[in-house]
């Protein structure tokens, strides 16, 4: 992962105004997975980084776990650049070593480094840190050129420095100590933080100043913000909010004007970027965004299929079983401790250079929902598969936005062959992943794209789906017809624990770039969808029956599904023209057929089984 002032000097190099987003650690379990809800949401917008505060007073060795872990999982999980704030008026140089070392561990690279607010409790100020520049001599001298340091400025000055010239001067001393860049504190007049940075270039500082921007979303808050921070609030936003400070909407409305007009100026005067005190709140700070036109269009951001972890040690990973698409975080969970990570080719997933795709723990971030906005999702009581087949209808249809194994809405490509998965999801072939093929389609395709610009990228159509055992076993009849064409893998959870035609790993996305090999980001694997068929059983029972009572029809119905049901897919080796929905076309036509005929089908999957491939289906290639 880049340090982040080199991404600030990249973005600038380009001419671009990027944005940030500042959190605070929130103090319940609750609140910290909201917060990652958040990081998920607002990460949508492709934020340069996002910083997360320590808490305000008290001891900063025993606040250590809560910020260190919270700036991992968004790094890790969240896959943002993160900037994790570090106070030090309360610690000693060993707590403070300590501290980096463990972020250096866990693949932190950029510390705001702060003096720290004075403490609240019953705690002696440190003898070895007093202001914030003595913080930023330590990590240098400690740590050298590792970590990307940025510190806070003041354009009316430190509360504990009534000389605003002398405050710049101590502001230059943290820049000539080893700061790379300067996040300022907030401010209400536009004038004023551009007068302040004129001073502080006047002064010799000539690293990046970004300035932070509040959104008033609150007449309370306002007021103890600017209390606790000593800034005044100049007497004509006072006026216009005083009427008005019952009305939470309105004050938001009003902040949002005022922020973007602000902004605006600060943006045509030159400023390269612009950092959000968002409170944990995000409907101000994304308004404002949109407002002043930085949303970029999605595919300007997609760097590959899938987002890279924001950690050094996954930086060149770019090859991913396609399997885990929709649950990103379960993958990231599996692989975190490998040594090594795909580069250029996956190859045999058993090499010694990946580690077992082992399973994946509960993460504190994973969202909890109650029973009964569940049972709103998928079914209050459904007593059939019919029922439970309209939910990833209504899933396809946008009547629901999750299902177990999806964590998020509809991409835009799965809009390209959305008919045709409801069409297949009403006949019984319930499908949780999902690509259409792409023939060379230009890199920046608003659908499709990946990898920026001048190039061309390719799909193999997939399709991953539960379906029953007998419809399973005409599927077997089916895909026969097709050859080579056609690759499929499946499972159930009982006799079948791995059917294929495919021994191999195989591209199902790639694309070609101008100077670069041939990038190949998503796979098939047959060693990896063992792994992945278990977690997608299991999802089942641990996401879907366990919303309805033991005993009840609908807990039994969903553990017979788990129970019997196969899990398949499928792959159409055809990108130039063919259709992936011509085999369950096939499919469908043929059980129609047959029951509109006198064919009694034998319900017996493993006499099939036996005719086809003799005793072990295992080994069926």
């Amino acid at each position: 992962m880049p340090l982040l002032i080199d991404s600030i000097n990249q973005t600038m190099k380009k001419g671009e105004i990027f944005f940030s987003f500042e959190f605070f650690p929130p103090k319940t379990e609750a609140g910290v997975i909201n917060l990652f809800h958040r990081f998920d949401r607002m990460g949508e917008l492709d934020p340069l980084f996002i910083d997360v505060t320590w808490s305000a007073g008290g001891s900063t060795a025993g606040k250590k776990n809560q910020t260190l872990q919270i700036v991992k999982e968004s790094q890790h999980y969240c896959c943002i650049p993160t900037n994790m704030h570090l106070t030090c008026n309360t610690s000693t140089k060993e707590e403070i070593r300590e501290i980096l070392k463990q972020a250096k561990e866990n693949g932190i690279r950029n510390i705001l480094a702060l003096r720290g607010d004075p403490p609240t409790e019953n705690i002696k100020l440190s003898e070895d840190f007093k202001h914030a520049v003595d913080l930023v001599k330590f990590i240098r001298a400690e740590f050298g050129k590792y970590f990307c340091i940025s510190v806070a400025g003041y354009p009316y000055g430190h509360p504990d420095c009534p000389d605003r010239a002398m405050d710049i001067k101590h502001l230059k001393e943290k820049v000539d100590a080893g700061a790379d860049f300067v996040i300022s504190q907030l401010f209400f007049e536009a004038d004023d933080f551009l007068k302040w940075v004129e001073d502080c270039r006047a002064i010799g500082i000539k690293c990046p100043i970004i300035p932070g921007i509040l959104p008033i979303q609150g007449y309370q808050s306002l007021r103890n913000i600017t209390k606790m921070c000593s800034i005044p609030v100049p007497d004509y936003i006072t006026k216009a909010i005083l009427p008005i400070k019952d009305n939470d909407e309105a004050i938001k409305e009003f902040g949002i004007k005022f922020a973007v007009e602000m902004c605006q100026k600060l943006i045509k005067s030159g400023t390269p970027g612009l950092h959000f005190y968002t409170l944990n709140q995000e409907t101000a700070t994304i308004r404002i965004l949109k407002e002043l036109d930085l949303v970029k269009p999605k595919f300007q951001t997609r760097e590959l299929p899938w987002k890279r972890a924001a950690i050094d040690k996954r930086c060149k990973e770019d090859v991913r079983p396609i399997y885990w698409s929709n649950r990103a975080k379960s993958y990231l969970s599996r692989t975190e401790v490998w040594d090594e990570y795909p580069n250029g080719r996956w190859g045999d997933s058993r090499s010694p250079a990946f580690g077992d795709l082992s399973d994946y723990h509960i993460f504190i971030h994973q969202p909890k929902y109650a029973k009964k906005d569940l049972k709103k999702l998928w079914g209050e009581n459904p007593k059939t598969p019919e029922e439970i087949g309209s939910i990833f209808v209504s899933f396809l249809e946008g009547k629901i936005d999750k299902l177990p194994w999806i964590d998020s809405g509809l991409s835009s490509e799965t809009n390209l062959i959305r008919q045709e998965l409801i069409k297949i999801n009403r006949a019984g072939f319930w499908t949780i992943n999902s690509q259409p093929r792409v023939n060379g389609a230009p890199s920046t395709d608003a659908d499709v794209g990946w990898g920026g610009n001048d190039g061309l990228v390719y799909q193999k159509a997939y399709l991953e789906f539960f379906t029953s055992p007998e419809k399973f076993k005409i599927f077997l009849e089916v895909v026969q017809k097709f050859g080579n064409r056609i690759n499929y893998q499946a499972a159930n959870m009982k006799e079948y624990p791995y059917i294929s035609n495919l021994d191999v790993a195989m591209a199902v996305t790639w694309g070609v770039f101008p100077g670069k090999q041939v990038i190949q980001p998503t796979i098939t694997d047959p060693e990896s969808f063992r792994v992945w068929k278990e977690e997608a059983f299991r999802l089942w029972v641990s996401k879907w029956a366990d919303i309805y009572d033991n005993g009840t029809d609908s807990n039994k119905l969903i553990h017979e599904i788990h129970d019997n049901y196969f899990l398949v897919n499928i792959v159409d080796n055809n990108f130039v023209n063919g259709n992936i929905f011509d085999v369950l076309n096939e499919v469908m036509k043929t059980i129609q057929e047959r029951a509109d005929s006198d064919y009694n089908p034998e319900n017996d999957v493993q006499a099939h089984f036996s005719w086809s491939y003799g005793d072990n289906a295992e080994n069926h290639c």
